[in-house]
């Protein structure tokens, strides 16, 4: 009898009792049937950690919290996750996401056939809180370069929920880091580039909701200024180009002074924009010009 390969599916849960039965239910859909589901809730006060209560006793999950219910973030989430997972492969799903029908097949079957890989992933369906379509990432046409430059200078994947990836990168390449409340994300997928190859499937994986509780300007905020912290660690773990550094310095800049416009902060977000006109000019007349956001 063929022994396929677990897949532990570790589901971050704060807050989100409106959609984590869909979540959880999602997984159970799965075409591929090797999998356990391991959700760690990070101090819901929604009620949702009693439901989770009861389909721990139903036998549908396996539930965590963290010392004295606290809540820690997600990264400290995923990692306790990981840390009480018993598969060959982990998967990340947002509790507020929802699985594709064959996600695991697909990606197990080609992880399976391609030992050199270390993760793959697909495309990610963003849809509102009613579930209506609203876009895809990474579009039809994207090509996987396996170079890291590329990924530091915009992070195309559709993560966490779009990918699976082999326990043993997380041995080599560690833990999501926990002092991250936002961009954890594309640091993680940085380290894993950096030391595995990665595929794309050009799939639609699973579904990832923007809805009332998407990001607000201070959570914007907070985002790319750690994009600046994952830009410093980046580059003193991998020689990065010169360019891809400079480039991405730019964007950063770019992306606070948006928010500081938004905030109506119109000195202070000038000097955001300024900065990241002199770093990458080019980029910066195509947004004079309206081709480029």
């Amino acid at each position: 009898m063929l022994i396929k390969p677990v897949v532990s599916v570790i589901i971050p849960s704060y807050n989100r009792i409106k959609y984590i039965e869909e979540t959880i239910s999602s997984v159970e859909s799965q075409c591929y049937r090797d999998y356990e589901i391991i959700v760690v809730d990070d101090g819901s006060t929604d009620g949702s950690f009693q439901l989770l209560e009861r389909f721990k006793r139903e036998g549908r999950i396996k539930l965590y919290t963290h010392l004295n219910g606290k809540n820690l973030g997600q990264s400290a989430s995923i990692n306790r996750g990981i840390d009480y997972s018993t598969g060959s492969y982990i998967a990340i799903l947002d509790s507020d996401d929802y699985f594709s029908l064959d996600k695991l097949a697909r990606q197990v079957y080609f992880l399976e056939r391609n030992p050199s890989f270390g993760m793959v992933y697909g495309q990610g369906q963003a849809v509102d809180a009613d579930g209506r379509f609203l876009f895809t990432i990474p579009d039809d046409n994207h090509i996987e370069t396996n170079d890291p430059n590329n990924l530091l200078l915009d992070c195309y994947m559709a993560l966490p929920g779009g990918s699976l990836i082999r326990r043993s990168v997380f041995d080599k390449v560690g833990r999501f880091e926990e002092s991250f409340r936002a961009g954890q994300d594309h640091d993680m997928a940085l380290r894993i580039m950096e030391e595995f190859k990665v595929a794309f499937l050009p799939e639609i994986v699973f579904y990832y909701r923007k809805h009332g509780d998407s990001i607000s300007t201070n959570g914007l905020e907070t985002r790319w200024r750690t994009g600046i912290q994952v830009l410093e660690r980046a580059k003193s773990r991998y020689p990065y180009r010169k360019s891809t550094i400079r480039k991405r310095k730019a964007v950063i800049n770019y992306r606070l002074g948006q928010v500081h416009w938004c905030r109506g902060q119109k000195l202070r977000s000038l000097g955001f924009l300024i900065m990241s006109g002199t770093l990458d000019p080019v980029r910066a007349s195509k947004v004079l010009l309206g081709s480029k956001s």
